[in-house]
């Protein structure tokens, strides 16, 4: 059975360079080739990583070699590519979004199942330590049962900051028009949402409240242009859980998750990073709780399953802080899915589900969410419950 697979970058731009540099920690992805509409770029990309230009998207396909396509294209052009590759019969790992539109990504889904394709969508940051010791933390009942989850996706006041001077480590402009037109629920709501529907099931409710606040962020661009930059809702799950997740690029910088259980809190200052740390909060002894103001103990740290070491590090510029992501994680659990015969944790029914629930959260009020997936398996090496 082969070990290793070919794999092909379609899309050169910002994102591009984390998953270069990371497809070295994985030995099952060797890297064909890439390719982007603008060939000057695709030509610096190559250069800058030493691997092979493909001329045009049909030569991409054309190469028997390619078994995985890599669609880090905007968010505009996803659907397309994604279904191109698909029906050249490639395996596909996409960046979140998997499609702009419900209707766009249950044809995706679809299509990938009659071809019997792996479908895989990012972020994987479920993949990581940190996310897979909170899950292990959960399964293990160390807060009891789970009630209430509070998350946090705050970026920053982006327009406030010299973001027209951001480049990556080969060159591509962060791409500032297609981060507002989309806005933060689309770019950004999924990372902890993977999570959440991983740790507790489905969602079925979503009751929002969504707005463009600052309109005219970028000069000569109307803010009709502009998704909302402002976004809450709670959602509730099907094992009962309610969570309250709030994403906006105006609010400063804030990506923690507390999640509240019977018997105390587990606490994640920060989703960006694979190994970030998590801390516990019990519950104050009976016995001493009534000669106490509190119920809950000060925070500890709690280990994680396994160290996170990387060889990247997510630094482009002095004034963003820095992150330890394995981008390319994502992709070698496709890889390993297609090579096992099962299906890929990153899977493409768990990113349509993630995705309705998006949608939902900017509109303002009540939906109700009618798409489920199967649950999802943990990391072999995060362990059973004790």
């Amino acid at each position: 059975m082969q070990r290793s697979m070919g794999v092909a970058i379609v899309g050169c731009g910002y994102v591009a360079d984390y998953y270069a540099s990371t497809l070295p920690n994985h030995p099952q992805l060797r890297a064909v080739g890439v390719y982007d509409r603008n060939p000057a770029r695709a030509a610096d990309f190559g250069r800058h990583h030493g691997i092979h230009v493909f001329a045009s998207m049909a030569d991409l396909l054309a190469d028997e070699s390619v078994r995985i396509v890599v669609n880090l294209t905007n968010p505009q052009s996803h659907a397309h590519v994604t279904r191109s590759a698909l029906e050249a019969g490639r395996h596909v790992y996409s960046e979140k979004p998997l499609a702009l539109s419900l209707s766009e990504g249950r044809e995706l889904v679809e299509l990938a199942g009659s071809r019997g394709l792996t479908l895989g969508v990012g972020p994987c940051t479920l993949l990581g330590e940190t996310a897979q010791t909170l899950w292990r933390a959960l399964r293990d009942g160390v807060v009891g049962r789970p009630r209430l989850v509070y998350a946090e996706l705050d970026d920053g006041a982006i327009h406030q900051m010299p973001y027209r001077t951001w480049i990556s480590e080969s060159g591509a402009p962060w791409p500032y028009l297609d981060e507002f037109r989309v806005g933060p629920a689309l770019e950004h709501a999924a990372y902890y949402l993977n999570w959440l529907t991983a740790f507790f099931g489905p969602v079925t409710e979503v009751t929002s409240f969504s707005a463009l606040v600052v309109p005219d962020k970028v000069p000569g661009v109307t803010g009709s242009e502009f998704a909302p930059d402002f976004t809450t809702a709670s959602l509730r799950f099907t094992s009962g859980v309610i969570a309250r997740l709030t994403c906006s690029t105006l609010a400063p910088e804030d990506r923690a998750l507390r999640i509240i259980g019977d018997d105390g809190v587990l606490r994640v200052a920060e989703c960006w990073d694979y190994g970030a740390g998590v801390t516990l909060r019990t519950l104050v002894p009976a016995e001493r709780r009534e000669s106490c103001d509190h119920y809950l103990e000060p925070p500890v740290p709690f280990p994680l399953v396994r160290p996170a070491d990387y060889r990247y590090r997510y630094n482009q510029s002095p004034e963003q802080d820095l992150h330890d992501m394995d981008f390319a994680r994502g992709v070698a659990e496709v890889a390993d899915a297609v090579i096992e015969g099962r299906g890929a944790r990153v899977s493409a029914q768990q990113a349509l589900h993630v995705l309705e629930i998006i949608l939902a959260m900017m509109e303002c009020g009540m939906n109700k969410i009618e798409s489920t997936f199967e649950p999802v398996t943990p990391m072999p090496w995060a362990g059973l419950p004790a």
